[in-house]
């Protein structure tokens, strides 16, 4: 019933495809002249959001695959290889760039009220890395009992982001910006590793091995 190396499995996925201490500052960023209560308010409203949009592909996500005709071998070598990007311009830190870019864009185009749902929750938290990798982990829960498993460890990464959200401030403080680019370089090395995990175990379903 419970895979315990499958569950640590996705949830050290989930957790370093989020990023949570990488997107600490860039939330802190978003919200600048923000009240700590309406900080929280965006935080829990964005992961909130964040969250249902994962779980749906986690449920539906294989299913929009079999009406397109894509086998989950195939998905799995594509979403490992992008996830094999994302993990590139982490070691390299091009993601955080592209990722402040994105929240500095939006915040003069959207509302400061709307930030919630543009950017932070699409798509800097449920982004193309986090639904590639919902969509690949849910491939290895298939029964219902097991999905259900999935949801809960999306939502147990969901909480971790909502309180490195909540704790931004102490994180930025803490971590500084060298303590983040090594942190950042570090969570890209162990996604590249799970990367080419999903396009070994891509590649072996394809060629039924």
């Amino acid at each position: 019933m419970f895979n315990v190396d499958l569950l640590v499995n996705a949830l050290t996925t989930l957790l370093v495809t989020l990023d949570p201490p990488g997107l600490a500052p860039i939330f802190l960023s978003l919200t600048v002249g923000l009240s700590r209560q309406e900080r929280f308010q965006v935080a829990t409203r964005g992961s909130l959001i964040a969250f249902f949009i994962l779980a749906a592909f986690a449920v539906f996500g294989n299913g929009i695959l079999g009406l397109l005709g894509i086998s989950i071998g195939a998905f799995r070598i594509a979403g490992g290889l992008l996830l094999f990007w994302i993990a590139f311009e982490m070691i390299f830190e091009k993601r955080q760039e592209r990722k402040e870019k994105t929240g500095e864009n939006a915040t003069v185009k959207d509302h400061i009220h709307n930030i919630a749902v543009f950017p932070l929750a699409l798509p800097l938290i449920a982004g193309p890395g986090a639904i590639s990798a919902t969509i690949l982990l849910a491939g290895s829960f298939p029964t219902a009992v097991e999905r259900a498993q999935l949801l809960i460890v999306i939502a147990l990464s969901m909480f971790s982001l909502f309180l490195a959200l909540v704790i931004a401030e102490r994180i930025d403080r803490f971590l500084g910006v060298t303590g983040r680019a090594i942190l950042t370089r570090l969570l890209g090395v162990i996604l590249a590793a799970l990367a080419v995990q999903f396009v070994v175990d891509g590649v072996k379903s394809a060629m039924a091995l």
